[in-house]
């Protein structure tokens, strides 16, 4: 067998070296010029500029589709650049109604090249028994304020990830982050192909028609209006089903779906028939239900009780109901507990908080925390609800 040499060499000379400039370095500390260190840098401007966190914006101007239906045109209330975003993202806005201080995130309409004019657009319909939605297409009026945080999301078209092509699946408000799109690739600033199946009761019920219309002159937009309750000229009839998706999609392809809940339902499904690959589908998720008994696997004996939710935050330590058939998210915001939210739909994780004690119930579908916080006791208060008297800690 042969013999294999290993050489092992000192480290010893590279801390002889080290030592030897100790000397040189104690010499530039001396002689060196005594003005300040800067309060900031260059690049921390930047970032503050594109990631401000909160934003002063003032309503400058409302755009009435229909009763139910409002475009709000923000600007910036201090006269500050507005923080870009990506086609897709959202905006969360901060609302104290009544005792209640509430968060909800609204898909950006205008483009980012919109955002560096000044004004974003964000488009509100009104939601049955909707809290929020209500509150805003009724009381909100121009020159009002309004807090938000920086965009985010990620119903975004990557190249890396996805086709050439985007095959877009919306219905009601849910056209609102396709309008951004399809403006960014008409400007130029998005490279992509868009085919967008808009489906809605009625031709009248259409949101940004006109606006779309315009946008598909575009050789690389496509719009194809598809109604379920009245057969009309020009537009397909019915649901968007796999065969409609197949019959104006190309060869390769993604798909991007927004929409209410009952699209969610019935197009998922008619995806999935498609036998498209995972990384080709996306979906925007804004809200868990909010009534945790119509979700499957709700524990049917805890419906309608009442808990008391005991919130440890900032120092403090407060005692609040909380329904079960209410996400813990809820419950903070009825009590006007300032807590961090921002996509309400598990997803993004901005409330993750130590649930200190206490059972819960979390629909798997919306479950959307990582394995490490399900093993050491965290959940994301949006989509929990309790089954039991809880006490979480949110700072």
């Amino acid at each position: 067998m042969s013999k294999r040499k290993f050489v092992v060499k000192s480290g010893m000379i590279d801390f002889i070296n080290f030592a030897k400039m100790i000397p040189t370095r104690k010499s530039h500390l001396e002689n060196g010029p005594l003005t300040r260190v800067p309060a900031t840098y260059p690049i921390n401007e930047l970032a503050k500029l594109n990631h401000p966190g909160k934003m002063e914006l003032c309503v400058s101007d409302i755009i009435v589709h229909s009763d139910d239906v409002k475009s709000y045109i923000l600007k910036s209330a201090e006269s500050k650049k507005l923080a870009p975003f990506r086609a897709g993202q959202y905006l969360t806005i901060q609302l104290k109604i009544g005792s209640s201080l509430v968060t909800r995130p609204y898909s950006i309409a205008s483009t980012p090249n919109d955002a560096r004019k000044g004004f974003y657009n964000l488009t509100v319909k009104r939601v049955p028994d909707g809290f929020v939605s209500g509150y805003v297409l009724d009381n909100i009026k121009v020159g009002d304020k309004i807090t938000a945080y920086s965009p985010e999301g990620t119903f975004v078209y990557e190249p890396i990830r996805d086709a050439k092509t985007v095959v877009g699946i919306a219905g009601g408000s849910g056209i609102t982050p396709f309008l951004s799109l399809a403006g960014s690739i008409a400007d130029g600033t998005c490279d992509a192909n868009l085919v967008l199946l808009y489906g809605a009761r009625t031709s009248k019920d259409l949101i940004f028609k006109a606006e779309l219309d315009e946008l598909s002159k575009n050789d690389k937009i496509t719009v194809v209006y598809v109604l379920s309750d009245s057969k009309e000229k020009g537009y397909e009839k019915g649901f968007i089903t796999a065969e409609l998706i197949q019959k104006y999609a190309p060869e390769t392809y993604s798909v991007f779906l927004c929409g209410p809940k009952a699209m969610y339902e019935f197009a998922g499904k008619e995806i999935e028939k498609l036998n498209i690959r995972k990384k080709f589908v996306r979906f925007e998720l804004f809200s868990s239900a909010s009534k945790a008994n119509e979700i499957p696997g709700f524990p049917m004996d805890k419906e309608g009780l009442t808990f008391e939710l005991t919130v440890k935050h900032f120092g403090k330590e407060t005692k609040i109901p909380c329904l079960s058939n209410e996400s813990v998210l809820v419950a903070l915001e009825r009590a006007g507990i300032e807590a961090p939210a921002r996509c309400r739909s598990g997803e993004c994780g901005f409330c993750r908080s130590k649930l200190v004690s206490g059972e819960v119930f979390v629909p798997s579908n919306t479950d959307g925390r990582r394995i490490a916080d399900i093993k050491f006791g965290y959940i994301h208060p949006c989509s929990t609800y309790p089954m039991s008297d809880l006490a979480i800690k949110i700072d």
